[in-house]
């Protein structure tokens, strides 16, 4: 340990007051745990004692003993001063106070909890002590720096998984080409839909949707051509159904769209403004525009049909209806009479 008698050269040592045995009992034990020791004579400020540790830590940046010196010739002066406040409210309470102070120091950023308690009652010399605890954090606070980032990370990776994840679900569950749900989907939708309905006396109606055939321009560009419309198609569907609403691609020409909570009236509203941006939707293929038009039959649960088989017939017989009168229409499959 460093005492008095390791004060700086051109001090004069015997005037330091002698530190308490006590503090010097207990360095060892301390330091153990990673702290630096400090004692000041409580009149000067000035290091009387110091435990290894710590004079290793204050003489690192000018390799001058602490001992006799104080924080004013030590540290800048902006952490002298906040040392110094921090100091004078201990000096004012009986009972150990501490404080943190955060700073640079022989090309190291520190981050120390100092803990102060100064002697009630002075010593049969009438000298009194204040003795300080320097623990740092910056190697604690640093690892919980890398494990908050590391849990971050994780986070992360987790959020990123869960994306893949669901990601690949709705690729399995969709079309490529349109960006709408599989057949087989649907068709799983349908039948909740047909069972929930059934339980709740409620109705909603089903659209099957058919591209018209191409002008002759327009199918003269082949494949492409047929692409670029069904993802306009899709497009469309996608816009103009509700989150509980469904629409799927059947086949290379042929859509359907189940409308939930829907009567046939309101569903004929919505598809016949479907049907109408579609003869005005502009698709463009290599500088060139395709113009294209759909045909749709519309049939209801439970007011065309009564269950899932005949919605499907219902819904294919308006289809055709809407092909013989030309195409660019949109058809209601009839409404069923129950005989009383």
């Amino acid at each position: 340990m460093a005492t008095g008698s390791d004060a700086a050269p051109g001090r004069d040592a015997a005037a330091l007051p002698t530190p308490p045995t006590w503090a010097a009992l207990l360095w060892p034990m301390l330091e153990h745990q990673g702290a630096l020791l400090a004692v000041k004579d409580r009149e000067s400020g000035r290091y009387v004692q110091v435990s290894p540790a710590m004079l290793v830590f204050l003489a690192s940046r000018d390799g001058v003993s602490p001992i006799g010196r104080s924080d004013g010739e030590i540290f800048d002066a902006t952490l002298f001063t906040a040392l110094r406040a921090a100091e004078q409210t201990a000096l004012a309470h009986a009972e150990p106070l501490a404080s943190e102070h955060r700073f640079d120091w022989a090309g190291s950023r520190h981050e120390f909890v100092v803990w102060r308690v100064a002697s009630v009652q002075a010593d049969a010399q009438g000298r009194q002590w204040l003795a300080s605890l320097w623990l740092d954090q910056s190697a604690q606070r640093q690892r919980d720096a890398q494990l908050r980032n590391a849990l971050e990370q994780l986070e992360q990776q987790q959020r990123a998984n869960e994306a893949l994840r669901q990601e690949l679900r709705d690729q399995s569950l969709r079309d490529a080409g349109s960006g709408l749900f599989s057949r087989g989907h649907f068709d799983d939708q349908l039948r909740r839909e047909v069972d929930l309905s059934t339980r709740e006396h409620r109705e909603f109606a089903l659209v099957l949707i058919e591209i018209d055939p191409p002008a002759e321009r327009v199918a003269a560009l082949g494949a492409d051509a047929h692409a670029r419309i069904s993802e306009a198609m899709g497009r469309l569907l996608r816009g103009n159904t509700r989150a509980m609403d469904a629409a799927c691609r059947v086949d290379d020409r042929r859509f359907a769209v189940l409308l939930s909570g829907v009567g046939l009236a309101t569903a004929h509203s919505r598809m016949e403004g479907l049907r109408r941006q579609c003869a005005t939707q502009i698709v463009v293929l290599d500088g060139r525009e395709l113009g294209f038009s759909v045909s749709m039959g519309v049939a209801s649960f439970p007011h065309t049909a009564h269950t899932q088989p005949e919605l499907l017939v219902s819904s294919e017989s308006a289809l055709s209806e809407a092909r013989r009168r030309g195409g660019n229409h949109v058809t209601l499959a009839s409404i069923r009479f129950e005989p009383r």
